[in-house]
Parts: structure tokens; sequence; C-alpha cells
């Protein structure tokens, strides 16, 4: 059976949680969603995306552990270093069970966690750019499950040829990334997370679209039905945003 993480990405805390998976979601049944993935309160270890606030409140947690539906917590800041991790024993305690998941791009943030919170279960950040069979086999040394970058989920000739199909997640559909060559984006948001004066006296919103421009594609869709048949079976679904042509 296929199975979808659903991102939570532009919810807001006071907006409940099922209401909103019906309003965006409509099409993926409750028994076909693995996790939800978005900040349920801050930490420094976030990344990808600023904290502005929580998107998942803590009753949504509670339906969640309800329905059987993992918490996955996006814990791709690059930058963090061993006392980034001391300050987050709190957090990580308080949603340390099986089913959760963390997101994560440093390999030490993923081998500390493995040591001491092994309930967990811990996969590899699209942000780690992981595209070749080698890097894959690597990176599955460390973590349980590997995301794709987007780029990836219509080539199937690469596709074809990829081992360990049940640890590989792919995109079902994508936004910005899907055509960004630089993604320079993650970089200013993991800072911004770690420091607020970084937030403040930095430059505008780092983006290589002024930069290097390209096409506004708007929401790429992919043929979940053709890479399930391939022998993939987890995949990432963004909310899809008309207005701003990305999927959060």
């Amino acid at each position: 059976m296929i199975s979808f993480t659903l991102s939570m990405r532009g919810k807001l805390s006071e907006q409940a949680l099922l209401p909103y998976i019906s309003d965006y979601y409509r099409s993926i049944p409750h028994a076909n969603i693995d996790s939800v993935f978005g900040f349920v309160e801050k930490s420094t270890l976030y990344g990808g995306r600023q904290f502005v606030c929580a998107e998942i409140s803590p009753k949504d947690v509670q339906v969640l552990y309800q329905l059987g539906i993992g918490l996955r917590l996006p814990l791709t800041n690059k930058y963090v270093e061993r006392n980034d991790y001391e300050d987050n024993r709190a957090f990580l305690e308080k949603y340390h069970r099986t089913g959760n998941s963390v997101i994560v791009v440093s390999d030490d943030l993923a081998k500390w966690i493995r040591a001491e919170y092994p309930d967990y279960h811990i996969e590899a950040s699209v942000i780690k750019n992981i595209k070749h069979n080698k890097k894959i086999e690597r990176a599955l040394e460390i973590y349980d499950t590997v995301v794709l970058p987007a780029k990836l989920s219509n080539d199937y000739s690469f596709l074809e040829k990829v081992t360990h199909k049940e640890s590989i997640r792919l995109f079902a559909n994508a936004g910005c990334a899907y055509n960004c060559p630089s993604k320079i984006c993650y970089n200013y948001m993991a800072k911004s997370n770690l420091d607020e004066t970084h937030k403040l006296y930095s430059n505008a919103f780092a983006c290589s679209k002024t930069l290097l421009p390209r096409k506004e594609l708007g929401m790429v869709e992919f043929d979940v039905a053709r890479l399930s048949y391939m022998g993939f079976s987890k995949f990432k679904l963004l909310r899809s945003n008309e207005d701003s042509g990305t999927g959060f």
C-alpha cells in the first residue's frame, strides 16, 4: 500500500487538523496517511523554512496519535552543533515515541538522536540532495529512509536503477524547488532559526530567482501510480497554493 506524508506548511495552529486535511488533501484517505510534518513549537533545529509560528497544535498532535498517524519533525538545520542538540533535549523527549519521525540533514544530529532517542524514525531530508545510488547506500547506513530531490520523481530511467526502493521517499508533487538550481534559501532559513540576529540584520530573504531566473511552473504533479508500479511506496505531498505556485 502506498502512503503519504502531508505538509502542514502554511497551516495555523488554531486551524483544526482534520478539516485542514479535508480541505487541502481531500483525495487522500486517512488510511494512506502515514504522517504529517510541520512546526509544533519553536526549535533551533528547524531548517528549510523559517519558524514564524506553530503549525501543528498540541490538540492536533493528540488527534494524530488517536488516528495512528505519525508526527514528523523537520529538524533540517545543517548548522547544528552539539550544544544545539543539548539545548533541544526536552523538545526531542516530548515527541519521542514509536511512529514519530525526525527529518534530518546533519549526519551528526542523526547519530545523536539514534543513540538516545531510538524510537524515532530518522529520514534523510531532501536538502541533503542525495541523487546517486552510492550516496543512497551511504545514507542508509545512518538513516531509515531517504527523500530524493523532486526533480527525480519523473526521471524514470534513474528510478528504475535505484536500490532499496522500500526505503526511498519520493515527491508526489513539487513547487518552486523543482526547477530551482541553487536553493540558497535553505541556508538562510537554517541560520535564521539558529540565530535571531541573523534574521534581524541579514539581507532580505535569500532567493536565487533574481540571480538565476527560471520559468514559474507552479505546482508540478508526478505520476504516483507509475512510481508505485515501479516499486516505490512512500511519497511526500505538498499543499497546492495556486496564488504563490508553491507547495506550502
